[in-house]
């Protein structure tokens, strides 16, 4: 039974998240599934690298599916890009991977995206995909602000209160802010996040931008070990998962 590897591009707007949830509510993984049952191929089941939340993105979703059919990678992309349509939902690319190849538990790094928009008019063509917040803010205090949060950590401040993870301890490995146009653009990597850390870190980096914050306000936040004492929870549609690295590549 081959196993595909599949990168996948999505809208997350209307969707209640990767995760296929009870009967009623349409999420990206069972999308896809339907797409593939509708292709010709027995019911399987998809796994992704990392679960989205309603409303977020991506570009750059890693997953793989074991199938009953030998299909080459091509047919199987066109098929299931197929029957997703006119959903915003779409296979960049599928190959054949070994058998022991996971999504997630091959994946040694993934990042993520968030999108600011500055400008005082609200989003015409970028509406649900970016977070407007009609200001502007400063991406050089913001940077001094992240470059507090890099590294090993305890991100419990960080971290959602219903987040499942053993160990709040992760390394971030990248944490960059960078002005683009109206834009503010926050990129960030690391092996694996808690629930919810990034957009909590964005909304703490946007309390800098406006100058409410210092970047020693946020080396206490995370010292602090407490979700309420860091920023608000950014909204979920200015959040993009970019990608995923494996050790073949």
């Amino acid at each position: 039974m081959p196993r595909y590897r599949m990168i996948v591009e999505y809208e997350g707007t209307g969707y209640s998240g990767w995760q296929r949830q009870q009967a009623g509510v349409l999420s990206i993984q069972e999308a896809i599934e339907r797409a593939i049952l509708a292709s010709g191929q027995e019911e399987a089941t998809v796994h992704a690298c990392g679960r989205t939340d309603a409303g977020v993105h991506a570009r750059g979703q890693v997953a793989h599916v074991t199938l009953a059919k030998n299909w080459p990678p091509f047919k199987l992309m066109e098929a299931v890009n197929f029957h997703l349509k006119p959903q915003p939902i779409a296979l960049l690319d599928v190959s054949i991977v070994p058998d022991d190849w996971h999504a997630r538990f091959s994946c040694i790094g993934r990042w993520y995206r968030y999108r600011i928009l500055c400008r005082r008019a609200p989003p015409a063509l970028d509406k649900g995909r970016v977070w407007s917040v009609g200001y502007k803010l400063d991406p050089n205090a913001m940077q001094a602000g992240a470059d507090r949060l890099l590294g090993r950590h305890d991100f419990t401040s960080f971290r959602a209160s219903l987040c499942q993870a053993d160990s709040p301890i992760r390394t971030l490995d990248r944490l960059e802010v960078r002005a683009v146009e109206d834009e503010i653009q926050i990129t960030a990597a690391a092996r694996s996040f808690l629930h919810h850390q990034v957009r909590n870190m964005v909304g703490t980096l946007a309390l800098v931008g406006q100058g409410k914050w210092t970047p020693d306000d946020v080396t206490r936040a995370l010292e602090a070990r407490n979700r309420s004492v860091a920023g608000p929870t950014a909204p979920a549609e200015g959040l993009y998962f970019m990608g995923a690295v494996y050790p073949e590549e």
